[in-house]
């Protein structure tokens, strides 16, 4: 069990008082008050849960001395209340704990979802689109909104690869679970003779970039413009509205067509761009996640999977937490509450032993 120090409890409670002391000045100027408000709000649940802790902990002192008096009915009741407290104790060291957990800067910014199809052909690309459509439904339950930025569709439906941005409170923070391979066992619409396959595709979640996050200057890079094309060289329209740009320092190249407006496919492009930047740039920061971007996602070979949706058996199997679910249909209608749960109480079981070990 890990114990919170009682001077940082203090601290805590401490730091909390003050800004609402701060605040309640008449003469804040308004982007001091915001400020102010923002750390608040950060500070005041740690401190909530700082302030039980230290409730239970001196109730716990005070019935220790309490069975060690002369009273033994007053001892019979303060070892029946310590049972009840010690078993408490150990629950509210562990929420703040929880709180006090270093968080991912990126947490709580929007997220750029790319789903590309892998292995598995025309089969590949149909889940893909299917995987789209789940998050799509997903994101509705959580309040986010779902922006398509590129998408090249296969021919027989779904896509080869599709592009979104997803804006709203804490997305990448639940998010960011999903990067990684996607395994599907089933019996393709295609497929005559009732045999089951195995495709994959791949999805990849980057935080967003704000502009103050990437400074991009117009020398560094190349921009391309010309004809958008569909499938089979189809017209999508006769001007020069496709646009592609070259980051020319890290060789990175963005395409976007997806917009009849030359403005809109670039701006949609830079966006793109931005974020894939600010990527590289948490690789470099944070050696841990260094080459995150490919590790996520690895080769797109059925081998390689984070989780596996079997169509016959109607479960789903994250293998990063061993956790088989049989509701495959409740899951891709958007119903992924439940693994995303178990997800997030992986993540923050293995950062609390890493701090006690």
């Amino acid at each position: 069990m890990i114990s919170i120090p009682a001077d940082r409890i203090r601290q805590i409670e401490a730091r909390r008082d003050e800004l609402s002391g701060q605040m309640a000045r008449g003469d804040l100027p308004a982007a001091e008050f915001v400020r102010l408000s923002k750390d608040y709000a950060e500070i005041e649940p740690v401190a909530q849960a700082a302030g039980e802790v230290r409730r239970l902990r001196a109730e716990h002192a005070n019935l220790i001395e309490m069975t060690r008096g002369g009273d033994p009915e007053l001892r019979e009741m303060a070892a029946e209340e310590l049972t009840e407290i010690e078993a408490a104790l150990p629950a509210a060291e562990r929420a703040l704990a929880l709180k006090l957990l270093p968080r991912d800067a990126a947490d709580e910014r929007a997220a750029m979802l790319e789903i590309r199809a892998g292995t598995g052909g025309d089969e590949a690309a149909l889940f893909a689109g299917d995987l789209f459509r789940m998050y799509q439904r997903w994101a509705e339950t959580q309040g986010w909104r779902v922006e398509l930025i590129s998408a090249s569709a296969a021919e027989l439906g779904g896509y080869k690869e599709v592009v979104a941005s997803v804006t709203g409170q804490g997305v990448f923070a639940k998010l960011k679970f999903e990067s990684g391979v996607h395994r599907v066992q089933r019996v393709p619409a295609t497929e005559s003779g009732g045999r089951i396959h195995t495709s994959a595709a791949t999805v990849a979640v980057l935080p967003e970039a704000e502009e103050v996050d990437v400074q991009i200057e117009d020398k560094d890079l190349r921009i391309d413009v010309y004809r958008s094309s569909g499938p089979g060289g189809q017209s999508v329209n006769t001007t020069d509205s496709a646009v592609r740009i070259t980051h020319l320092p890290s060789g990175l190249v963005v395409i976007q067509q997806d917009e009849k407006s030359q403005h809109k496919n670039k701006a949609k492009a830079l966006k793109v761009l931005r974020t894939r930047l600010y990527e590289l740039e948490r690789d470099k920061l944070d050696s841990a996640r260094a080459g995150a971007r490919k590790s996520m996602v690895g080769s797109g070979d059925r081998s390689e999977r984070i989780r596996t949706y079997n169509y016959p058996q109607g479960r789903v199997t994250d293998h990063r937490i061993n956790l088989t679910l049989h509701r495959l249909p409740e899951i891709m209608e958007g119903q992924l509450d439940e693994l995303i749960g178990a997800l997030v109480a992986e993540d923050e079981a293995a950062r609390l032993g890493a701090l006690e070990g």
